[in-house]
Parts: structure tokens; C-alpha cells; sequence
């Protein structure tokens, strides 16, 4: 109920601010019917009001750049986009031109109008295939939608099934609820098969878990959760798919596990098991001392639940690393583990508010511990560049020069995976989630035009580099940092968007290294200002917002 009324309250407080453009299309059930070839343009937004299926022989096609909002409502007035079975999806964007899906009230080109915790104000998207479960009767209804509707079935005997494409998407503030908390995740694939193709996507904000994988075996890439309000990533029925680069954090005040891993549960003991591969994985929690005590594991795994999880990082949760089900009798995760259908090597495990210790992060189980112990689990600092849960441009996931992440990884005998040195998510020069990600534009990630000072993973240009402000908005002050390979006279100074000098913060000699200034903007009228750097022969510049 709690949820139910944050999100009714949200809704109400954001529809009258709303300002439509002339290219607003409202998209029905009606309006993809079974056999239809629809193509949504970059030109327009879509609105989807209610659920919204893609029916079984449709093609949806969307275009890079699209975006997409769902309406307001909870119980069967949810909005969401539905993919059933033998329906496809084309949303391929691109690292300049995403698609976004998100609620009907965020201007995307706003980056205050949407409050840093909003969530459950639409529903999300749910891709539905033909391949494998291992509940019986072999299909199931699909959560988050009501279990009358027919077209919400997943589940079958196709592996290799294909529901289309998933590139260079952001699915931002989901996660309705339809009642008695049967809460829509961000991204749910229910029965999807290998032959989908899912890269790129992200999903923040949402109420309930960032993605949800209910048997099938689709093969996902570069994947972001991000302060969700239950689990990051969760399987279960048998869920048998591939993983590669995926990356959770998790907000200081919301989150349960960043892995959820359920085998089956009609029965538990159902063939095929669960036994996803997930290589590259970072996850970082609430934070070590963090007040969010849902936060008590990295991985629950249960219901007789196997999976592989190789050259991972996990950090930085308020409670234990790894809880793996072992009961009295019958099969459970603890036989997978001793089978060899349960992995968990070459990982590093570090800063954990149980303890900083394998005994710890193994919940005081000293079979867990012993297990971890002799399969290279270390506890060991991953020294990433950055973790930051504000859009202060502090997160900063890549593991900083030398990091002991840096090399050693687990080379798979597998085509489909990218083989590594590094382990986690992130190699020590390259952020894929740059430019194109919700926490690139909106901040949340370090600003890699410029880079950053060694100690962080970065380069420093030849010269300079300057950063930017934060906080971003801010009132009445921001801090402006910049650094400097070699002494040498500096001039900083601030514009409005007129191109007016406002201030000069800085214009005399500074020495080599990393300078900061605060600057006070009491005395200025609220707008867009832009700050100013000379030094070494070079100028570089940059945007902030002051809010008063």
C-alpha cells in the first residue's frame, strides 16, 4: 500500500506540468493487432495508454531516437508495452540516438524535472518467447499483467526462439503496481530465446527489479540496473541464457539483492535447471554502512538454482555476499554446487557491512566459505574509480590503475563471449555506458570528455582538464575543479548565455595538479551559465544550471 500511494501521489503531482509538442501519438491495445508491420518514428513521442501488445505474428519497429511514455495508472489501467509470443521487436538505437521509455510526466530534456527516487509511474517492457521453462504445465502467465489476459503467456519448446532486437535503450521510473505488490520490472523476458538479441539497455528507477528472466535462453550484453527498487537482476524457471558486462548499483535507501537467483518452483526440482552463464559482472549495493537493510546479499540463490558467475566484482552492500539454499532433504542449490552446475570463481569480494572476510560473505557458513576459498574468490579492494549515488559525476565503475582487477580473468571456451583480461564490467579505459545511458546524461557518470587524474582510471590531457561542477543543478553554490600537468598561468572565469562575464573565479599563476573553487551564485538571476578555462594554450568550457 505504501508503494501504491507514493506512486498515485507522484502521478498526480507531475500530469499538469506536462507540455506537449505537436507530434504526441497515443498508442491503444488496438493499435498493433496480429499480423501488422508498425514502424514508430523518431519524429513523434508515443504515449502508451494501457497495456499495449505487440500480437503474435506483429512486427513493432522502432526507430533510433524514439521516445516512448507510458500513462499513469495502477491494477489493469497499467501502461506497458507487451511483446507476445511471436510478436518481434526492432528497437535498435544507437550510442548518439537511444530510445527511451519513460514516464508520461519526464521531459527528457529536463534534468530537475523528475525527483532522483521517483519510480512506478508506468509500467514497463515485456518481451514473451517460445523457449524452454521448467514449471509445469511447460507455459506460464507472465507477472505484472493480469493473469486473465491470454496474450500474457510465455514458454515453450524453441530455444533458439527470436523476439527481435533490443539495442541502445533506457527504460527509466517503472514498475506500476497491478496489485497485491504484483509489480511490473523494468525489463521482464519471459521464455526468450537465443536467437534475441539484447545489448545496451538500461533500466533505472524502477519499482520493482531492474530485469527479470523466467526461463528461456536469450544472450544479453551490457546491461545496466540502477537504483531499483527491489532486485537488479533475477531468474528463475529454469532460466538458462548468457550474460556478459553486466552492471548494478544500487540507490542508498532502495534495493534488495543485485541477484536473485530462483531455480524453479512448480516444482523446484523441474529439468532444465537453472543454469545461466554471467560473465564481467560489477555490482555495487547501498553501501557498506548504508541505512537500507533490504541490502543483505549480493546473491540469494535458491529454489535448487544452479548458474556460473566468472571475473566479477561485487561491492560495497550493507549485508553478506552470497546466501546459497541448502535444506534437510531433496534437491536444493547446495546439490547444484557440489554437481558443478553452481559456480562461482574469480571474483573479488569487498566492503561489506557483515564483514570484510570470506566467513562473513559467506553468511558464516564455512562450506560456502571453504567453497569460495578454493575457487579464487578473493577479498581484495577492486580500487574502482569512483562510486556515487548523487549525479555529482562521481561514478566512475572502471577499476583504476592498478587495481588488482586489472588482469587474471577466466578465459571461457565460448564464442559468444568477448574474452577479457579485466575483471568486472568495465575495463580501466573504456566506460560503455558513456554517452548514451541515463547516468551518462544525467550526470551520474564521471565526465570522460575531459578525464580525470590518474589515481581514477584516467589520462590526463596533455595540458588540463576540467570537469564538471556539482552538484549539477545546484543553489546557491557548485565547485568548479579543474588540473593541471604543468604550472602555468590560469584564467576562469563564468558566462551567462549571453555571453556576459558574470565572475572571475581564477586569473593569476596555479601550480601543477588538481585545483577546486567554489562558487557563490547568490547574487544571479536562476538560468544556464557556462565556466571557462584558459591555461597552457587551451580553452575548454562547460555548462551548469543554477536553480534558485
Amino acid at each position: 500500500m505504501k508503494h501504491f500511494l507514493k506512486q498515485t501521489v507522484l502521478a498526480m503531482l507531475f500530469i499538469p506540468a506536462i507540455a506537449w509538442g505537436q507530434n504526441e501519438i497515443t498508442i491503444t491495445d488496438a493499435d498493433i493487432t496480429a499480423g501488422a508491420n508498425v514502424v514508430w518514428s523518431a519524429n513523434n513521442t508515443y504515449i502508451l495508454n494501457g497495456l499495449v501488445f505487440v500480437d503474435s505474428a506483429a512486427t513493432l519497429t522502432i526507430e533510433a531516437g524514439t521516445v516512448i511514455k507510458g500513462m499513469p495508472g495502477q491494477g489493469e489501467s497499467a501502461s506497458a508495452l507487451v511483446v507476445a509470443r511471436g510478436g518481434k521487436i526492432y528497437a535498435e538505437g544507437t550510442a548518439e540516438k537511444p530510445i527511451i521509455f519513460t514516464a508520461f510526466a519526464d521531459d527528457i530534456n529536463d534534468r530537475t524535472d523528475m525527483p532522483l527516487d521517483a519510480r512506478g509511474l508506468w509500467g514497463g517492457l515485456i518481451l514473451l518467447g517460445n523457449a524452454r521453462l521448467n514449471s509445469s504445465p511447460g507455459q506460464s502467465a507472465i507477472e505484472g499483467i493480469p493473469t486473465t489476459e491470454r496474450r500474457g503467456l510465455y514458454g515453450g519448446q524453441d530455444d533458439e526462439d527470436n523476439s527481435g532486437v533490443l539495442r541502445y535503450l533506457s527504460v527509466r521510473y517503472g514498475g506500476t503496481d497491478i496489485g497485491a505488490g504484483n509489480e511490473i520490472n523494468g525489463v521482464t523476458f519471459g521464455g526468450v530465446g537465443s536467437g534475441t538479441v539484447v545489448e545496451y539497455v538500461e533500466v533505472v528507477n524502477n519499482q520493482d527489479d531492474g530485469f527479470e528472466f523466467f526461463g528461456g535462453t536469450v544472450q544479453t550484453r551490457y546491461l545496466i540496473s540502477a537504483f531499483n527498487g527491489d532486485d537488479s537482476f533475477d531468474y528463475d524457471e529454469g532460466f538458462r541464457g548468457k550474460g556478459q558486462f553486466w552492471f548494478s548499483i544500487q540507490a542508498a535507501d532502495a534495493g534488495n539483492r543485485a541477484g536473485e537467483h530462483d531455480g524453479g518452483t512448480s516444482p523446484e526440482d523441474g529439468r532444465p535447471y537453472a543454469k545461466p552463464v554471467i560473465i564481467n559482472a560489477t555490482y555495487i549495493g547501498s553501501g557498506a554502512n548504508s541505512a537500507n537493510t533490504d541490502n543483505d546479499v549480493v546473491l540469494k540463490i535458491r529454489d535448487n538454482a544452479g548458474g556460473f558467475y566468472y571475473n566479477s566484482i561485487f561491492t560495497d552492500f550493507n549485508g553478506a555476499g552470497v546466501s546459497i539454499e541448502d535444506l534437510a532433504s531433496g534437491e536444493d542449490s547446495r546439490a547444484r554446487l557440489e554437481a558443478g552446475d553452481l559456480v562461482l570463481a574469480n571474483n573479488i569480494w569487498f566492503a561489506f557491512g557483515a564483514g570484510n572476510d570470506l566467513a562473513a560473505i559467506a553468511k558464516g557458513k564455512d562450506w560456502v566459505k571453504n567453497y569460495l576459498s578454493a575457487n579464487n574468490n578473493v577479498v581484495v579492494d577492486p580500487r574502482l574509480g569512483g562510486i556515487s549515488r548523487s549525479n555529482d559525476n562521481g561514478l566512475d565503475p572502471r577499476p583504476a590503475a592498478g587495481s588488482p582487477a586489472l588482469s587474471g580473468a577466466t578465459k571461457l571456451d565460448d564464442g559468444w563471449f568477448v574474452k577479457t583480461d579485466f575483471l568486472g564490467a568495465f575495463s580501466s579505459t573504456h566506460n560503455w555506458a558513456d554517452s548514451w545511458s541515463y547516468l551518462a546524461t544525467f550526470g551520474f557518470l564521471i565526465d570522460q570528455t575531459t578525464g580525470v587524474t590518474e589515481e581514477a582510471g584516467l589520462n590526463i590531457p596533455a595540458d588540463m582538464a576540467l570537469y564538471q561542477n556539482y552538484p549539477n543543478p545546484f543553489n546557491p553554490e557548485t565547485n568548479i575543479s579543474f588540473s593541471l600537468k604543468n604550472t602555468g598561468p590560469v584564467k576562469l572565469t563564468v558566462y551567462n548565455s549571453l555571453g556576459q562575464i558574470i565572475a572571475t573565479l581564477i586569473d593569476g599563476q596555479r601550480n601543477a595538479g588538481v585545483h577546486k573553487v567554489v562558487w557563490q551564485a547568490r547574487n544571479v538571476s536562476s538560468g544556464i551559465f557556462f565556466y571557462r578555462l584558459e591555461a597552457g594554450g587551451q580553452v575548454l568550457s562547460k555548462k551548469m544550471i543554477y536553480m534558485r
